[in-house]
């Protein structure tokens, strides 16, 4: 794989090549990430996790990666345990990061700020989710546990829901989607819509999109309903627009009664009751296999960047 030694901040920094050939990687991983065998290609590595933002999933994930692999981590997870709280710039942190560690993964709540630390860094960056921007790891784990599902990512039509104008993990996955052919439509408050810079981006692609606000016909006919939460934190100081569009949708088995059989609802999580608990027993529940694909797609992320060299042909 040709992705030794480079940045992953975007999803567009993967082609889609590297794309398939690092979730047929996921899939020899998952062994090794159940713990049922053994490999240590990151022996004598160390990957630092600069989370400037609160995470259960991603960096319990990366970290549960790192040592799988045979690495180690140093972990940042509180962004007021820092020099930072002392007035130290984001590039200088990255900077004195990249001298103790082989690779920085990396979640901040301002967009842009992977981009920077990427810029910073002497050492490989992973965007690990920049406030309103990417989460391009994330989008990888969604598009393993799709093809998992059906065995292919062409010709899926996927419905997103939701927050579509914060959520990172959407606009992430709206790329990939594109690229791989698959029908994407659109459901959310009309307050969050998605951004019409993505929405040019998708057209500029070729890709078929429509939007359809109204949760029962847009799932009628969908292979995949992606839930995101209204993310609270997104708002700032704004509470009554984010009261107004809290609560709008919600996943239950009434909804999805005429859903295909197949149908698998994903979701990034946190949920906050965006889908029913009685959902996580039926068929359609995928987030918590999601959550576990986690796990071997970060792997073999991490050991096409970390790991020994490819040999040139």
């Amino acid at each position: 794989m040709s992705l030794h030694g480079r940045d992953v901040v975007s999803i567009r920094d993967l082609t889609r090549a590297e794309i398939e050939e690092i979730l047929a990687a996921s899939r020899r991983m998952i062994p090794y990430a159940e713990g049922t065998k053994v490999a240590h290609p990151l022996a004598n590595k160390v990957v630092a996790m600069a989370f400037f933002e609160p995470s259960t999933r991603t960096r319990l994930s990366f970290e549960a990666a790192v040592h799988r692999l045979g690495g180690d981590c140093l972990t940042i997870a509180d962004a007021g345990a820092t020099s930072m709280r002392k007035g130290e710039s984001l590039y200088d942190t990255i900077r004195m990061l990249s001298s103790y560690a082989d690779a920085i993964v990396i979640r901040h709540p301002h967009e842009g700020a992977a981009r920077l630390a990427a810029r910073a860094s002497e050492r490989p960056v992973l965007n690990a989710g920049d406030g309103a921007g990417q989460h391009p790891t994330q989008t990888l784990l969604d598009l393993a546990t799709m093809h998992e599902a059906f065995g292919t990512l062409s010709g899926l039509r996927v419905v997103l829901l939701g927050d579509l104008k914060f959520g990172r993990t959407v606009h992430s996955l709206a790329f990939a989607l594109a690229e791989f052919g698959s029908e994407i439509v659109l459901s959310s408050p009309p307050s969050l819509r998605l951004p019409d810079e993505h929405r040019d981006d998708l057209r500029r692609l070729g890709a078929q999109v429509t939007e359809e606000p109204d949760l029962d016909r847009a799932i009628r006919d969908a292979d995949v309903l992606y839930v995101t939460r209204i993310q609270k934190e997104r708002f700032g100081d704004d509470d009554a627009e984010y009261r107004r569009v809290a609560g709008t949708y919600r996943i239950d088995n009434r909804v999805l009664a005429e859903a295909k059989p197949r149908l698998i609802v994903l979701h990034p999580l946190p949920r906050a009751g965006e889908v029913a608990p009685e959902v996580d027993h039926t068929p359609h529940a995928a987030y918590f296999r999601q959550a576990f694909l986690a796990v071997p797609v970060r792997m073999a992320l991490l050991e096409a960047i970390l790991g020994p060299k490819p040999r040139r042909r």
